[in-house]
């Protein structure tokens, strides 16, 4: 029984599986975009903490995943919110850097316009600053989205499941087609969620230049 064989065979436990992989992937992102744009933007207008939040979350970025989630599981034991907590962590980093760089080259004259048309710091931040940006910005929820869907599969290891799971019982009973049967549908994820992204980017992208073209 090859690979594709097992998949059809077991193909309920490991569309539960996805389902599994896919929700702690999407709550994570989500709650990494609610945490790093407002982050982003409170750096912008603070350059001096902006410097320590980079170092903070850039030193995250450094810590084994391994290592992070025993971290988390002493605070929060074993389960999804430990999984989820990790996958925020990892994914915080692009989206906070592309945010506050996508804020901060916002066209200087359009903000001018802005502020001259009498707009407030809110408004300027809602209606000019944040739509400009927007394409960087989801440049950088896309890489995130990677991270988080390829990053999911380590979620076995603190008991929530998830897609590594199939991968973890291949490798204990040194059986490649569970293991392919887990990192097949993990891979082919990461690449249907970087296609969607790339695509909603490609339009903001569009319709900035458009904006742009017509100033």
């Amino acid at each position: 029984m090859n690979a594709f064989e097992f998949i059809s065979r077991y193909g309920g436990q490991i569309l539960e599986l996805t389902g599994e992989h896919l929700y702690m992937s999407a709550i994570a992102i989500l709650l990494a975009i609610v945490i790093g744009v407002p982050l982003a933007v409170f750096m912008t207008r603070n350059p001096k903490i902006a410097v320590t939040i980079q170092t903070i979350i850039n030193t995250v970025q450094t810590i084994p995943t391994i290592s992070l989630l025993l971290i988390i599981m002493i605070f929060l034991g074993l389960g999804y919110s430990t999984a989820i907590v990790a996958l925020v962590l990892y994914s915080l980093l692009p989206i906070v850097q592309n945010t506050y760089a996508g804020l901060e080259n916002v066209d200087k004259s359009m903000i001018e316009a802005g502020t001259g048309m009498g707009m407030t710091r809110l408004q300027l931040l809602t209606y000019v600053k944040l739509p400009l940006a927007l394409p960087i910005i989801l440049a950088g929820v896309r890489i995130a989205a990677v991270v988080a869907v390829g990053s999911a599969t380590i979620a076995t290891f603190v008991g929530a499941g998830g897609l590594g799971e199939m991968i973890m019982r291949g490798i204990s009973t040194t059986d490649d087609q569970k293991i392919l049967a887990g990192a097949i549908p993990a891979a082919v994820l990461v690449v249907l969620v970087d296609m969607l992204i790339g695509k909603i980017e490609k339009r903001a992208s569009y319709r900035v230049n458009t904006a742009r073209t017509n100033k």
